[in-house]
């Protein structure tokens, strides 16, 4: 099981990275930079990729809607060129608030379009002949009655490293995560929990996995949570540091009727929490919204908590499908972030 971490911005961005440097010297195998509405993410991985030598670097998510097909080809072919063949392609549909409200474009068919783009970026890669493709959503060349009619199928100009890259798709409606077993090298679920996985996600991933090429290989999956090893008291309370995230996610990450997270917490079982949460969050009471997320889904949602336990929920991912942990180290009195990763590493072993 490789063990993974998603780069944190807090203290700014190079002290973050410089982190993941540290890390990646006690073994951490994959470092995930995510885009949001923030800095670009590309330019960001283009810098990790320039400060480390091993750890493997992916894009947690790239949002389908904010670049063409192509252009998310050659960003991770480049980032892959720049890393020495390191790099893994997330992508995602991110949801309508941002990509309607921040870039301006129609939130529209996001399980097609990313089952579209997936095969766009494998042939651009795979540079075995120009690139024609006729999908529903997207067309290359454009058609004629579209243009100007000048358009011709044309070949990425550089040599990709690799004529394959990784494409890891962050989904969590069951459509969309059949389509992710089907299509993808990996899957990026949030919120996971191991012990509820099979019964939310297994007829999904069962569905998808039935239509797979076999020349993919098995699904990779990454998951996890916060990461916190120790006895004490203070250990035990960095699980409540995940509160205002899940609320947020919850409560206020779309509308009512219209949150994919409030469905999965519903899926998990918890739909009166779902509930309270959501009306808390969206009534601008967003401490309450935090307060009300179930301590059962903090505690299965991380890896925090003496040895032993940590050791315990390392195998309960295991067991669940998970290839690769992803967590956030959080030291504690007398620890480090690399000294977690370190520690974590021989538990996966």
């Amino acid at each position: 099981m490789k063990i993974a971490t998603t780069l944190s911005y807090a203290g700014g961005f190079k002290e973050s990275a410089l982190r993941v440097s540290e890390m990646e010297k006690a073994g951490l195998d994959l470092v995930w930079v995510a885009e949001a509405y923030g800095f670009d993410g590309p330019s960001l991985m283009g810098y990790l990729a320039a400060l480390t030598d091993r750890v493997e670097i992916g894009s947690g998510i790239l949002a389908i809607y904010t670049r063409t097909p192509t252009l998310l080809a050659m960003t991770a072919a480049g980032i892959d060129a720049l890393s020495d063949g390191r790099f893994h392609l997330g992508l995602g549909a991110s949801g309508p608030q941002v990509i309607e409200g921040f870039h301006g474009v129609r939130y529209d068919a996001p399980i097609g379009r990313t089952r579209e783009i997936v095969s766009v970026c494998r042939q651009v890669w795979a540079r075995q002949a120009p690139l024609e493709h006729e999908g529903r959503y997207y067309r290359m060349p454009l058609a004629e009655e579209e243009g100007t009619g000048l358009g011709k199928p044309l070949k990425i100009i550089a040599h990709p490293v690799r004529p394959r890259i990784p494409i890891w798709v962050a989904s969590l409606g069951e459509q969309n995560v059949a389509m992710t077993a089907e299509v993808a090298d990996g899957w990026l679920p949030m919120m996971y929990i191991p012990e509820k996985a099979g019964e939310v996600w297994g007829e999904a991933l069962a569905k998808g996995a039935a239509k797979r090429d076999p020349e993919l290989g098995p699904l990779m999956i990454s998951a996890g949570g916060l990461l916190a090893i120790g006895d004490g008291d203070d250990v035990l309370a960095v699980r409540d540091r995940a509160r205002p995230t899940l609320a947020l996610y919850i409560g206020g990450m779309g509308a009512r009727g219209r949150n994919f997270y409030n469905d999965l917490t519903r899926r998990y079982g918890y739909e009166k929490e779902a509930e309270e949460i959501q009306d808390l969050y969206l009534s601008g009471k967003k401490d309450e919204a935090a307060a009300a997320v179930p301590e059962e889904m903090l505690r299965l949602t991380s890896l925090c908590g003496p040895a032993g336990f940590v050791a315990e929920r390392v195998a309960a991912f295991r067991e669940a499908g998970v290839t690769q942990l992803q967590v956030t180290p959080v030291p504690t009195a007398g620890q480090t972030a690399a000294g977690l990763i370190g520690r974590l590493k021989e538990m996966a072993s």
